[in-house]
């Protein structure tokens, strides 16, 4: 991470550009603050490649200073000096071409490990108000940045004066930059599933979400803020969830545990509260060519402990913001803007029922198709599929399985934690694999039967009842949502010049899909009363020293003669003190109220079971609703047959719906992209206020 950032900073500095280059060397203008959470934490190696580099000392960590307890140390220095990934020193040199340049370097090592938030505290407060930063940029450790990623980021801030949050697009490391072994490739399905998914995320959910102006997230991996924007309002939400901060007049939202997790998706806090400042009309953009390659989890463990925050994390900011989208028209957003907003706040809601639902959804999806694959009607010489007379057994055991591994997730995730439970979830990870592909595969033997019986008569009419059902679903309904699912995967690689993924990476995205659901929300939602941030509990034994200097050993004798003498004080002033207590004594007895004291787990746990019961219970009635015979009297939706066709249709038009959205805004974005680079390739970069205010408002 460090030493990418070295390299950027060099490019920076070798760059010709007036902006960087006035006023003094461009190296003056950036200064890179480390701040290490924790000194328990921290692994020794990377104190000592800090040391190696001068900006760490090892003989003045103190634990206390005068008897007070050591908050953080500070180190600051200006280095040339690098430790490369090969663990290499790179240290300047006459005529060498690799000589980095003067880099400003402070060091904050805290004293006690106190979460993410409180680190970014420590950025903001105290050292944003000492250096007044023009763009704080943010970037975590596992991070590795490519060329120019840094220069570009601050090339859309500089000509865009009304920018005040971009993120750059993140891609995994495949073992390439951070991690070189085969756990971290793309032979690693888990691996290979995160890659697929990182690529959508730049190429399309974060392209529509900038074409709004509204990234829902700023992810602390690698983004950056202007920080006179972020300022005042936004990042006091933002610092609430730093638990060393909370003090007695916030006590009632520290116990509150829908806020708590509002916290864990605190890049999210920050990206919504930025827009929608009163009085304000900044806006957050995706900056495509500031590349960055980050860490992923490779096995289950950590997987599905990072996803229960993320998920949890994501399901109350987005509830938050929903619910305060009513501050968007005191702000000075023009009509288009807020027009896209409200257009983004319907995708936002649209999705969330859709994620809500979608444990219903995945279940009658699977158990529908396998149903018209394997039971033809009575009458029809069609036999089941693939196992012929014996498919509807097979299916019955799938089924049965299906839900038990259902009723299982929920077992572990109240009962366990990942960490014992890995045989049983890389085993759940793989029955739900195996059932995904035995779905598409009758999928495509569906769409093959299908095909068959239009293009051809002779033996078509035995899967006559492939084609009816087709038919009563909509054909438009089934064209529109797979060409929205699939197509506009497709379409967004395309258009972003970086198709790879769905060659590498697509096949076990299907296959493991199902698990985010089936596996993933169940814990995460089963966990809500978790509100930590699942950080690693191993200590190391402390290696610091006390200071105390020889004027406090000194007045150790004089601080007891002081006692004494107050000891004698106190048996002048013996005969008010018994008076006193007497009085006391006769006064009537006032029996006083017990303080209400709230067991804080037991209210987590409260508003976790009765989330689970929500989730669970309006999933159920949806699937009793279509597959249960009982419900054939509904006037408005028939027999059970027609049960299905309805739940299809709304299904695939719901989600069809999620994608054309994110497809349109993806292309709108890309277009303005390109009239962007290609007005700077003429005009060059901002030259006046007038051509910064018009690009401000487009």
């Amino acid at each position: 991470t460090l030493a990418s950032l070295f390299r950027n900073i060099r490019q920076v500095h070798n760059s010709k550009k007036k902006f960087w280059t006035a006023g003094g060397p461009a190296w003056q203008k950036i200064v890179v603050c480390i701040v290490i959470d924790g000194i328990e934490h921290c692994d020794e190696n990377v104190l000592d490649i800090l040391a190696t580099m001068g900006i760490y000392q090892h003989n003045i960590r103190k634990e206390s200073v005068d008897e007070v307890p050591t908050t953080a140390h500070l180190f600051e220095i200006t280095t040339q000096l690098v430790v490369t990934e090969d663990q290499q020193l790179i240290r300047p040199s006459e005529g060498g071409g690799n000589n980095m340049p003067p880099v400003q370097l402070m060091l904050c090592l805290k004293a006690k490990n106190s979460g993410k938030i409180n680190s970014h505290r420590w950025i903001f407060n105290a050292f944003g108000r000492q250096l007044n930063p023009e763009i704080v940029v943010t970037i975590d450790t596992g991070t590795y940045l490519k060329s120019n990623a840094l220069p570009n980021l601050w090339k859309a801030f500089y000509n865009d004066q009304s920018l005040a949050g971009a993120c750059g697009a993140l891609h995994v490391d495949r073992g390439k930059h951070l991690r070189q072994d085969v756990s971290g490739s793309l032979l690693n399905p888990i691996v290979a599933t995160q890659h697929f998914e990182y690529e959508v995320a730049s190429q399309l959910e974060r392209a529509m979400e900038a074409s709004t102006g509204y990234l829902s997230v700023l992810p602390g991996a690698f983004s950056g803020s202007r920080y006179r924007a972020v300022e005042g309002k936004p990042l006091s939400e933002y610092f609430r969830g730093d638990s060393a901060m909370r003090d007695e007049s916030d006590s009632k939202a520290s116990r509150d545990v829908y806020t708590l997790n509002r916290f864990l998706g605190d890049d999210r806090i920050l990206a919504f509260e930025v827009v929608v400042q009163p009085g304000q009309h900044w806006h957050t953009d995706l900056i495509s060519n500031a590349e960055a390659y980050t860490d992923v989890p490779s096995n289950t463990t950590d997987f599905i402990n990072q996803r229960r925050r993320w998920l949890n994390g994501a399901f109350a900011a987005t509830v938050y913001s929903c619910r305060m989208f009513l501050r968007l028209p005191k702000s000075k957003h023009n009509i288009l803007r807020q027009a896209l907003l409200l257009v983004q706040l319907f995708h936002n809601i649209l999705a969330f029922a859709l994620a809500w639902f979608s444990l219903s959804g995945f279940l009658l999806t699977v158990f529908v198709v396998n149903d018209i694959t394997g039971n033809p009607p009575e009458g029809s010489q069609a036999k089941g599929f693939p196992f012929g007379s014996a498919t509807p057994i097979v299916n019955a055991v799938i089924q049965v399985i299906y839900i038990a591994i259902i009723v299982l997730q929920f077992i572990l995730a109240f009962g366990s934690r990942p960490k014992n439970e890995v045989i049983s979830y890389v085993t759940s990870f793989i029955i739900f694999a195996f059932i995904q592909a035995y779905m598409i595969m009758n999928l495509i033997y569906l769409t093959v039967r299908l095909l068959n019986f239009k293009l051809r008569d002779d033996g078509g009419n035995n899967y006559v009842f492939i084609s009816e059902y087709f038919s009563d679903v909509g054909w438009l309904t089934v064209l529109v949502a797979a060409v929205s699912i699939f197509g506009v995967y497709i379409a967004a690689a395309i258009f972003a010049l970086s198709p790879w993924h769905l060659f590498t990476s697509w096949a076990q995205y299907l296959f493991i899909s199902s698990s985010y659901t089936n596996i993933l929300n169940i814990y995460a939602f089963s966990n809500v009363n978790d509100v930590s941030w699942g950080l690693k509990t191993g200590k190391m034994e402390s290696t610091q020293t006390s200071l105390s200097d020889e004027k406090t050993l000194r007045s150790a004798a004089s601080r007891n003669e002081i006692e004494r003498s107050n000891q004698e004080m106190e048996l002048e002033d013996l005969d008010n003190e018994f008076e006193a207590t007497f009085r006391r004594a006769l006064k009537p007895y006032e029996r006083e109220k017990a303080p209400e004291t709230e067991d804080i787990e037991a209210k987590f746990m409260k508003f976790r079971n009765r989330l689970v019961a929500a989730y669970i219970f309006s999933n159920f009635l949806v699937c009793i609703v279509v597959l249960d015979q009982t419900f054939q009297g509904f006037y408005t939706l028939g027999d059970p047959y027609w049960h299905k066709i309805w739940f299809f249709r709304i299904w695939m038009w719901g989600n069809s719906s999620l994608y054309l959205l994110k497809c349109a805004g993806m292309i709108w974005y890309r277009v303005r992209v390109s009239f962007d680079w290609c007005l700077f390739k003429v005009l060059g970069d901002r030259r006046d206020k007038d051509l910064k205010s018009h690009l401000s408002q487009c």
